[in-house]
Order: C-alpha cells, then sequence, then structure tokens
C-alpha cells in the first residue's frame, strides 16, 4: 500500500509540474519594441482609492513613456481617497501637461468602486482616443510599455490586450503566498482553452487592460458589469463574444506590489478568489486537495522512511518514489524563489504558503454565502 500512494503522488506530482510548464508557454511574452511611426491616440486611466503610497511611482512611469507625447493622455480617477492620493496626483499634474486628475463622485447603488471610477474614467477620455488603457496604481510601467502594448494590440487585431506583471514580493505574507497561488493558479486554469478565439471564457488580470475604444463603447463599457466583484473578467468575457482577446507575459514592461503584508493581502485575495475558482464547492475542493498534497511532500517520504526504519515490508521501495515526488515539487518552489527573486528558504515553506492559501478561500467562501464583500472601506454586496 505504501508503495501504491508513493508512486500515486510522484506520477500527480510530475503530471502537475509538466501542466504548470505548459501553462507558461500559453502567455506570449510581449518585447518592449519602438512606438509605431503613426501612433494612434491613447488615454490612460488609472482608478485610484487610498493609493498615496504607490500613486507617483506609477504616475512619473506613465509620464516617463517614450510613446508620442501629443498621442498619450493620462487621466487619474481619484476614488473618494482617504489619504493624500489625490494632493500627491494633483501636485504632478501641476507639472505634466498630459496628465489629468478627476475627482470621482459618490458611488452608485449596484456599483463597485474601481468600475465606476474607470467608467468615470472613460467618460472624460478625449473623443479622438482610439484605445483605452485602464492600468491599477500599484503598477510601475517601463518606458516601452504602451508602445510595445498598442503594437502588439493591432498586429493580433484584439479588442482587449491585457499584460500579466511581472511581481515584486518583500514582505513575509506576500513571499509566502503569492507565488504559491500562482502555481495554483496554473494547475487549475487551462490557458489553452481560455485563451482560444472559439472559447466563450477568458482569463485576464485587471492591473492592465488595454482596450480598444470602439468596442468597449458597443458592450457598454463598465456600466454593462457594474456590479461585478471580478470586473475584469466580466469586462472581458463582453468583449470576447464579438472579438478577440489575449493575456499576454508583461514582465519585461510592467511591475508591481499588490500587497504589502497580512493586512492587504488577506483581504484583497480573499474578496474574489471564489469567483477566480468557480464557486464555493469547486473553491473548497481545491483548497482541500492543495493541502492535501502540499503536506504529502513532507509527510509521506516520514512516514515511508519510518516504515523503513522499522523494516516494514515495502516501506524501503516505497522511500524512492516518494523522495522523487517530494523533490521535484520542492525542486519546483524553489525554481519560483528564484524567479521571484526571494530567498530560497521560502520554498521549503510551501506547504504553509497552500494552508494560508486555502483558509483565504475558504474565508472567501464565507463572504460569499454572507453575501457581502468588503474592500477599501466599503462593502459590497
Amino acid at each position: 500500500m505504501e508503495l501504491l500512494f508513493s508512486c500515486i503522488w510522484a506520477a500527480v506530482v510530475g503530471a502537475l509540474i509538466v501542466r504548470a510548464a505548459g501553462q507558461r508557454r500559453l502567455l506570449p511574452l510581449i518585447e518592449p519594441v519602438s512606438p509605431p511611426k503613426v501612433a494612434p491616440n491613447v488615454t490612460v486611466i488609472v482608478p485610484a482609492r487610498d493609493e498615496e503610497a504607490n500613486i507617483a511611482r506609477c504616475l512619473h512611469s506613465l509620464v516617463a513613456q517614450d510613446y508620442p507625447s501629443e498621442r498619450l493622455h493620462i487621466l487619474v480617477v481619484d476614488d473618494q481617497s482617504a489619504d493624500s492620493t489625490f494632493a500627491i496626483a494633483i501636485s504632478l499634474a501641476d507639472r505634466h501637461r498630459q496628465l489629468r486628475v478627476l475627482k470621482s463622485p459618490p458611488l452608485p447603488p449596484r456599483w463597485i468602486g474601481k468600475s465606476h471610477a474607470c467608467w468615470i474614467g472613460s467618460r472624460a477620455a478625449p473623443a479622438d482616443s482610439q484605445w483605452l488603457c485602464f492600468l491599477d496604481a500599484d503598477m510601475r510601467a517601463e518606458p516601452g510599455l504602451l508602445g510595445a502594448a498598442v503594437a502588439c494590440a493591432d498586429r493580433e487585431n484584439l479588442d482587449l490586450l491585457s499584460l500579466a506583471p511581472r511581481h515584486e514580493l518583500k514582505s513575509f505574507a506576500e513571499r509566502l503566498v503569492l507565488p504559491c497561488g500562482l502555481y495554483f493558479l496554473s494547475f487549475c486554469q487551462d490557458l489553452k482553452r481560455l485563451q482560444a478565439d472559439d472559447c466563450a471564457d477568458t482569463t485576464v488580470t485587471g492591473q492592465f487592460m488595454l482596450v480598444r475604444r470602439s468596442a468597449y463603447e458597443r458592450i457598454g463599457g463598465h456600466a454593462a458589469i457594474s456590479a461585478a466583484i471580478c470586473e475584469d473578467v466580466a469586462l472581458a468575457r463582453l468583449l470576447k463574444r464579438n472579438g478577440r482577446v489575449l493575456l499576454g507575459d508583461g514582465k519585461r514592461l510592467l511591475a508591481t506590489r499588490m500587497y504589502t503584508g497580512w493586512r492587504s493581502l488577506w483581504p484583497g485575495l480573499a474578496k474574489n478568489l471564489v469567483e477566480m475558482l468557480g464557486g464555493p464547492r469547486a473553491t473548497l475542493n481545491a483548497a482541500l486537495l492543495a493541502v492535501a498534497l502540499a503536506w504529502a511532500a513532507w509527510l509521506l517520504p516520514l512516514a515511508d522512511a519510518f516504515g523503513c526504519a522499522r523494516q516494514v515490508p515495502g516501506s524501503c521501495v516505497a522511500l524512492v518514489p516518494a523522495l522523487l515526488g517530494s523533490g521535484a515539487a520542492l525542486g519546483l518552489h524553489i525554481g519560483g524563489a528564484v524567479y521571484f527573486r526571494i530567498p530560497l528558504w521560502y520554498a521549503f515553506l510551501f506547504p504553509l504558503g497552500y494552508t494560508a492559501g486555502a483558509a483565504m478561500a475558504i474565508d472567501s467562501i464565507g463572504r460569499r454565502l454572507r453575501r457581502k464583500v468588503v474592500w477599501k472601506g466599503r462593502t459590497y454586496p
């Protein structure tokens, strides 16, 4: 029996690693390129609520774009911030003519704050803007971002290009949880299906979304998905019904630090995990399976080694595939630590990372069952 369990374990780990590696290749890498000779007008819309720690860095990176300045407009929509976000943005706007700052009016019923701010920005964009770029305030753009994104969207005839950024992880919570979370998504999602033009579903990240304005207005913009917690995916699904949507790898063009510790990371992930994973039942099953597989990496070899020491028949043989599977799992997470440029010892804590993620998933289910989500001082049904 020990040999059977160990062989199954090794086979499961191998299959997950092959799947994760295959998923990574399905995100086309978007490289920096020179801006097009005839550049279309682009309006970058930055919704911001209590982003005083991030907004200056984000805006400095946008005004430093090598995109033709006469074709680039930047709109910051302050979403009722209680900190100095608005003041910082206004001070920068005084020095850069490309930059404007708007104050969002009070949130109407059945609207999510980010969607409302994006909608306000889209209404205020210059009439000749052919592309709308929705960018989170915690993003930092490389100078070639917009030129590369517009060139890719035009070349591929896209209505929406979303770019996955490079993640900067600094606190213990970020380094423990986010690599495991991103691996978990690569295990669960079928990116080949979601990226296919003939699939009604899709996957994007709301951190960077370059949208063809004509397509955006045709579907009704953010007003059409005003109450959606996962507003990025909801908008992308509408756009994909009559157009093309693509998620690309933007690690050479974008960087972000999404969270600063447990206080921001936990509610930030819990607010929409249940939506991302397909509902309460699927989320619970995935969370429990992730915890079981993660801890098996340590417990199964220990159990086999203990049995081998006691000369239990088959335990010594079972120890070989158990160690192979666990070594492969550890190697995968060491590779993640190298990729994210964090200390290698975090790789040895990966069972704790999946356990913390599972706890957040269960909390997300609870929020869904209580029919309310709390985020940045607001409670949404």
